[in-house]
């Protein structure tokens, strides 16, 4: 395999993996921390694996600059779940 199928083929992946899985569970976060709730273990692991494969999928970014925008939506939308998850740590008492 060529480079450049290995680069499309792991685009593929990706972006798999986002549409059926981080998008619909990042999607819940917001809805939870938008209602005031805390952010539990569970979802701080997804937010840490996800901020993980961000990092991993970075160079798959630059050589696909079509996912440019999306991947920078998603980075959007992960940061508002982290800042309104963190407001609402601070907010409500131990």
């Amino acid at each position: 395999m060529s480079q450049e199928s290995d680069s499309l083929g792991l685009a593929t992946v990706i972006l798999e993996r986002l549409e059926r899985e981080r998008l619909p569970r990042a999607l819940d976060l917001k809805a939870k921390v938008d209602a005031g709730e805390r952010l539990d273990e569970l979802d701080i692991a997804f937010l840490e694996r996800v901020f993980g494969d961000m990092q991993a999928a970075q160079k798959v970014v630059r050589e696909h600059p079509e996912y440019q925008e999306l991947a920078a939506k998603m980075a959007n939308l992960y940061e508002e779940i982290t800042a309104k998850g963190l407001e609402n740590e601070k907010a409500q008492p131990s």
